[in-house]
């Protein structure tokens, strides 16, 4: 139930934060701020319901919408440099941990048992 809040309970605000970025780095590009975050709020709707409806691995789908040598590559990359994967990992471990501590297991059973 922890692991549940820290990425069901916690990932709205994870999610809300990846559209505000997208929607930056579109406004960074020259949209209007509206339009950028509708298209953020779009891209990241569209991209959930291909997971949901497509039953594929979300790397999978990844790899067939990334060109070799394209755009979406170039963009892969820069969210690997800036630690994109292992913050999001990071964020819902922290929020699990936290979720532990909420209900009173001690800190040294959550380190010990579970490795956060």
């Amino acid at each position: 139930l922890n692991a549940v809040s820290g990425l069901s309970g916690s990932g709205p605000a994870y999610v809300f934060q990846f559209i505000e970025a997208l929607s930056d780095g579109g406004v960074r590009a020259g949209l209007p701020r509206q339009v950028a975050t509708m298209l953020a709020a779009q891209t990241v709707k569209g991209a959930a319901e291909m997971v949901l409806n497509t039953g594929k691995h979300p790397g999978e789908l990844k790899d067939g919408v990334t060109s070799p040598g394209g755009t979406t590559i170039a963009g892969v990359e820069a969210l690997e440099k800036g630690g994109f994967r292992a913050s999001t990992i990071s964020a819902v471990t922290a929020a699990t941990k936290r979720s532990m501590q909420l209900g009173g297991v001690p800190d040294e059973e959550i380190s010990n048992r579970y490795g956060l």
